[in-house]
């Protein structure tokens, strides 16, 4: 007899915790149910980004329009995932391309691979590759995240119409 008391007892008593952790719940629920949620509705609106956010690559250029890189493959030597490559060329000196005797004749970077660390940044000496605050990088084709130099080079500008992106996906 004493034992069932016991086992009874031991039962009301996980019971009670569990009326007591679920009473627990409810309450947290209650207290965030009425709070105003700060929702941004993100085509229209956009959120300011942090002044250290690291977003897409781009190539520098001087003012007078050449370019900043040189070639020396810093960037590749310091990238730790190894997503940047630079192939040198002799800068002509009829029509440089950049100030340096050499110029990058090839650079890519494999995005997909970018840990976006930044070290290619630091690396740099003439600071010819910075990473912008574009973050908008999402595509739906890989070729898309294997940037040539050309593609570098260019700034992308922004484009907030995206009114109908939806329904031009959901109607196919």
């Amino acid at each position: 007899m004493n034992n069932e008391k016991k086992c009874i007892g031991e039962c009301l008593s996980e019971a009670a915790k569990g009326a007591q952790a679920l009473i627990a719940g409810m309450v947290h629920i209650f207290k965030h149910l009425f709070i105003k949620m700060d929702t941004i509705q993100y085509p229209e609106e956009r959120r300011e980004m942090p002044p250290s956010t690291r977003g897409r690559h781009y190539l520098r250029r001087y003012d007078d329009g050449l370019e900043r890189c040189v070639g020396c493959s810093l960037c590749a030597a310091n990238c730790p995932v190894s997503c940047i490559h630079v192939e040198a060329g002799e800068n002509n000196p009829e029509s440089p391309v950049s100030r340096g005797e050499r110029h990058a004749k090839e650079y890519r970077i494999n995005i997909l691979r970018c840990i976006y660390c930044g070290y290619c940044e630091e690396a740099c000496p003439t600071g010819a590759i910075v990473l912008r605050d574009h973050t908008e990088l999402a595509s739906y084709k890989r070729d898309d995240y294997l940037y040539n130099k050309e593609m570098l080079l260019k700034y992308p500008k922004y484009q907030p119409e995206r009114k109908n992106f939806w329904k031009r996906w959901l109607s196919v």
